[in-house]
């Protein structure tokens, strides 16, 4: 006896992926631009963090979201 399980199989996942390259890079650029912003003024040093945070989330980013649409 054989069941139709073709509800089951997904169809197109670009949404997916999508979605998960948003994340990957959307903080890095809101924090960029924060911190961009914030170094123009006179708040030079908390411009430079707002940058290192950018760069730290932008690597840990790239290694988890990069594990996931590869496949590991």
């Amino acid at each position: 006896m054989m069941y139709n399980l073709t509800i089951l199989e997904p169809g197109n996942l670009d949404g997916l992926i999508y979605l998960i390259l948003f994340i990957l890079f959307s903080p890095p650029i809101f924090l960029a631009l924060i911190g961009l912003f914030l170094f123009r003024s006179k708040h030079k040093k908390a411009g430079k963090v707002f940058f290192i945070l950018a760069g730290i989330y932008l690597v840990v980013g790239l290694g988890i979201c990069g594990a996931l649409l590869a496949g590991f």
